[in-house]
This record gives structure tokens, sequence and C-alpha cells, in this order.
């Protein structure tokens, strides 16, 4: 038994098994898009769907070298990676089994994300994007106080002049959505609302320069700067190795000091 985990993990974690796997993750990409086209779906639906299924029983087999490679069943569902691409798995075997149902798919395109799981630099990403997540809440409520007030403002100033933007606070806050993407906010939103009251400028400009060049720039701060100590984790820069010896040089001469005093 010991044996056959040590092959599994082995075959697992081997380059070119992990790089077929993204070879085929590809491949049923590449099936799915295919299928949306109706010359393919009408004439090639069963070689779809054969394929489909062989590609389906090759995941399986993977999960199971990888699920048998690993320490034990509990370690391998430890890491939400392996939970995902289990989960994953396991709905395209839902999926065959409800007799390929119009609804259920549409889960097969979810196969496709499998590619994040799988290569390493994608997995950094997104992890690094799940950090920011507790600091995201943070500037979502700021940038949720910033919109109201705005969106009131703009409906008490222009709710008569221009109704199909600022007729209702809701209306307010969509067109400031649009306004904050930069999309034909000044053609579009502020040029005729300028027509009817000149002095709107400055509603439009403030918000702005405080929306756009300052709270959206704080979410990419913030993302940067998780993408950054994702990276350090892994692969960590000459400065982190020196402060982690001398760190550890340093908790060293504290054990050495508190035998002496002992």
């Amino acid at each position: 038994m010991n044996d056959l985990r040590k092959k599994c993990a082995e075959i697992s974690e081997h380059p070119i098994f992990m790089n077929i796997i993204i070879g085929l993750i590809l491949i049923n990409a590449i099936l799915v898009g295919l299928e949306t086209y109706a010359y393919f779906a009408t004439n090639f639906s069963d070689w779809i769907y054969i394929a489909d299924l062989l590609l389906l029983w090759i995941f399986t087999i993977e999960i199971l070298i990888r699920l048998i490679g690993s320490k034990s069943i509990g370690s391998f569902f430890k890491d939400p990676w392996n939970v995902f691409d289990f989960l994953i798995v396991a709905s395209g075997h839902i999926l065959i089994g409800a007799h390929y149902v119009t609804v259920l798919r549409v889960l097969r395109v979810l196969r496709v994300l499998r590619a994040v799981s799988i290569i390493p630099s994608l997995r950094r990403m997104v992890n690094a994007l799940l950090l920011t997540i507790p600091s995201m809440g943070t500037i979502m409520l700021l940038l949720g106080i910033f919109f109201y007030i705005y969106g009131v403002i703009g409906t008490m100033m222009f709710q008569s002049i221009a109704p199909e933007y600022f007729g209702t606070l809701h209306d307010s806050l969509l067109s400031l959505f649009q306004v904050i993407t930069l999309e034909s906010w000044a053609s579009g939103v502020m040029r005729p609302i300028l027509e009817q009251d000149p002095s709107a400028w400055w509603y439009f400009v403030t918000f702005i320069l405080i929306g756009s060049f300052v709270i959206v720039n704080l979410f990419v701060g913030v993302v940067v700067n998780n993408v950054e100590e994702a990276s350090r984790e892994e692969k960590p820069t000459p400065t982190d190795i020196k402060l982690a010896e001398v760190q550890k040089e340093l908790q060293d001469i504290k054990r050495l000091l508190e035998k002496k005093a002992e």
C-alpha cells in the first residue's frame, strides 16, 4: 500500500502529468466553446458528448491518483484547491447521471476553472485576491457611503433636469456607477445636465477625482500588495531570507541567555 501511495505521489507531482492535465483542461474548454455554435452542436453533438465523457473519466482518475498519493484522505481534503477539484469532477458525474439536462450542462463550463487550481501562477493570484477580502470590506463600506452621499445630492439637484439619470435614488446610484467606470460619463451624463445647469460641473469633477482616482486606486493598491505578499511566501526574496536567518539567530541567542540565567 505504501508503494502504491509513493508511486501515485510521484505521478501526481511529475511535471509531465501536470502539463497533460493542463492540456486536457484546455481541450475541455475548447469543446465547451464549440458547443455554443449551432453548426458544431448539430453535426458533432455525439462526438462532443463522447469526448466530454472521456475527459470526465480522465479527470476522475487524476483525482484518484492525487487522493491515493496524499498522506491521508483528511490531508487531501484540508487543501481547499483539492476540495474544489473534487467538487468540479463530482458535478460532472451528476451531470451525466441527469441525462445531460440543458440547465445542468451549463455547469460543464465550471470545469474550465480547474485551470486555476492546476496552474501555480493562477492559483497564487486567486490566493492573493482572497487575502484582499477583509480589506475590501472596509473599502467597499467607504465606497458605499461615498456613493450614497453623492446619490442623494444628485437626486436632489438633478431630479427635474435629468429624471432618466437622477429621477430616483437607485437611478442616481446606477448613473454614478456608469460615471465611475468613465464610460461615456461626460458626453452621456454630464454634458446634457451642464446645458441646463452650468454649475453642475463641480458635482461630476469631484466625484471622479474622489471616486475613480482615490477610492478605486485603493482597491488596486490592496490587490497589488497582497499579490506581492503571496509571491514572497512562495518565493522569498534574498532580503526575506536574510531577515529570517537573523530572526533565527536572535532566537538562538535568546535561548542561550535564558539557559545561562537559569
